[in-house]
């Protein structure tokens, strides 16, 4: 079995799901999970995690994304973006420095309304499931983060534009406030992934890429080892000793570990002969490290 993380990119009309469900068929191992769902229309970055790498699922699903996207002013579906049902249209009759205006205002926390048709559940029901049934329930408003958008190209109706933000942010959602905003709806055109965490669109991989590779017995190549997404996190090696208080999740103090490799504050942890064990947070009231993601069992079955 596979371990760590491909980076995918993920192509227009698949879901998530179908991406998942293609590399279990690519890879012949069942245990994979993706890292937040991208809506069928929308192109790019697609973290996947694989084997024991499916514990770090909820880690990169946290992470901030960026996007690129296209705006269409001047109309208004139920989907929030081009794919859905029109709604209303307005006539666009505001200025270039008007659109502008209202785009950037959308920096900085703001709180979000979730669209009907996304992956979100009330009360075990998912609200795409609902909105198809025609039902539609009060959403609650989500605090979200727009760290930074940058103005591309603006051809009224159309505004390209590449939103960083944090995870969570409906880019479609953001879409249609910037329209009602300036009072002629809006909606999303085009929506593109480059970022995710730290995974980028220029080393995403297609399906059919990772197919190759895969004859060519070269995915080791493109899979990132589960310890390598931490790699911003000081390495620690326990003494001999002492690894089996890491095989077991318990806490350690730092005369357990190998002379030079200390560190206040979250470190990446593995045992004597270097087999990753999982992350750990230094507590200094207790002056002990104590686990906060176990991976080792499951390294172990490498062998």
């Amino acid at each position: 079995m596979r371990n760590g993380v491909i980076n995918i990119y993920k192509e227009q009309g698949f879901t998530s799901h179908d991406v998942v469900a293609k590399l279990r068929g690519i890879l012949k191992q069942k245990k994979i999970g993706h890292t937040g769902t991208l809506d069928p229309a929308a192109e790019g970055v697609l973290p996947v995690c694989l084997g024991s790498g499916t514990k770090l699922c909820d880690m990169l699903t946290d992470k901030d994304k960026t996007y690129e996207t296209v705006l269409l002013l001047g109309q208004k579906t139920d989907t929030q973006d081009t794919t859905g049902t029109v709604l209303d249209q307005k006539k666009v009759s505001v200025t270039e420095e008007e659109i502008k205006e209202a785009v950037l205002s959308f920096t900085g926390p703001c709180d979000q309304i979730p669209p009907m048709y996304s992956a979100l559940k009330v009360n075990g029901r998912k609200l795409c499931d609902l909105a198809r049934a025609g039902q539609e329930v009060e959403r609650k408003a989500r605090p979200v983060v727009i760290h930074k958008i940058e103005i591309l190209e603006i051809q009224i109706p159309r505004v390209r534009m590449i939103v960083s933000c944090s995870k969570g942010t409906y880019i479609r959602t953001l879409c249609h406030d910037i329209g009602e905003k300036l009072g002629c709806h809006g909606c999303m055109e085009k929506l593109l992934r480059t970022k995710s965490g730290q995974f980028l669109l220029k080393d995403s991989l297609r399906l059919s890429e990772v197919e190759r590779l895969r004859d060519e017995e070269r995915l080791e190549e493109v899979i990132m080892p589960v310890d390598a997404v931490f790699a911003e996190y000081s390495r620690t090696v326990l003494k001999e000793k002492c690894s089996g208080l890491g095989y077991n999740g318990n806490p350690f103090r730092e005369t357990d570990i190998v002379s030079g490799d200390t560190f206040e504050g979250t470190i990446r942890v593995y045992d004597h002969r270097g087999t990753f064990i999982g992350i750990y947070a230094y507590h200094s009231e207790q002056r002990l490290y104590r686990p906060v993601k176990m991976f080792y069992r499951a390294s172990a079955e490498q062998g």
